[in-house]
């Protein structure tokens, strides 16, 4: 038996099947295992944070929900136990105002130290309905400094928004690290969310040999109202349990929108700056 592993959203179906052999067909064996080395399973940890993050996204927001970053002033310096303190009381009084406006309140953020040690507050929220607008509110609510903001773009299925958000900190971002406790610096490489999300679980399914082999030499076919995004569609071998895979993703149709149309790479910028450039 061959298994078919999918993560289905509102708009789109992620789609991880794992099988013995080249083709899927009896008596097929899987490729000898190899242990992997510490770089190895590094890279492989991270790209599963990014998948969980990714699939976190799509179950939990929609495109235009608010992607923001909370500054403090410039040569502000605080601990990161001052930090965490000012971000839950912002969004415990983000939190009180939704609640006000009937709507549940939903986030996921990352605290960061700039390269000259400056800290800020990367946080992605569900736009506000029908009620004072979100980037406003946030504004009003976050008294410490400025805020950037972003609407949240569907490109890509949030993959870049998900390796940001759980990306290791960088050559500079270390150095300035470095000066700090260690009790601190781990701080630094956690994201946090709300508690009210929906958590990505996938649909399991078992498949014959026939069924994959017949999967493996026609291609995958799309579910009905959705479409396959060829550039998704990868194989290839997992070196370390010796099985084959094949991952692809489905996208739902939209009316006047062509199957193989792109989404632009572009997302919405307040004063021409993205918040991926501070």
């Amino acid at each position: 038996m061959y298994e078919l592993k999918q993560w289905i959203s509102k708009d789109s179906i992620e789609n991880e099947i794992n099988y013995k052999g080249n083709y899927g067909a009896k008596g097929e064996k899987r490729a000898p295992k190899k242990k992997p080395t510490p770089e190895q399973m590094a890279k492989q940890n991270q790209l599963n944070r990014e998948k969980y993050i990714r699939r976190l996204i799509k179950e939990n927001f929609d495109p235009y929900d608010v992607w923001a970053c909370l500054k403090y002033p410039k040569g502000t310096r605080k601990t990161i136990w001052e930090v965490r303190k000012d971000v839950k009381r912002f969004t415990d009084r983000l939190r009180n105002a939704y609640k006000k406006a009937g709507q549940p309140l939903k986030w996921i953020r990352r605290i960061e130290i700039g390269k000259q040690g400056g800290v800020h507050i990367h946080i992605l929220v569900n736009r506000l309905r029908g009620a004072v607008e979100t980037d406003i509110l946030i504004q009003e609510l976050w008294s410490h400094g400025r805020v950037n903001y972003e609407s949240l773009y569907a490109s890509g299925g949030y993959a870049k928004l998900a390796a940001y958000i759980v990306k290791q900190p960088d050559e500079q971002s270390v150095r300035q690290l470095s000066l700090l406790p260690e009790s601190e610096q781990k701080e630094y490489r956690k994201y946090g969310t709300s508690r009210n999300l929906v958590r990505p679980r996938p649909v399991r399914k078992l498949y014959t040999h026939w069924t994959m082999c017949k999967i493996l030499q026609d291609g995958p076919k799309p579910t009905k109202g959705f479409y396959i995004d060829k550039d998704s569609i990868a194989t290839g071998v997992n070196a370390f349990t010796g099985m084959s895979w094949l991952h692809y993703t489905e996208y739902r149709l939209r009316e006047g929108r062509k199957p193989d149309a792109k989404i632009p790479e572009t997302a919405f910028l307040l004063n021409g700056k993205g918040i991926f450039d501070t």
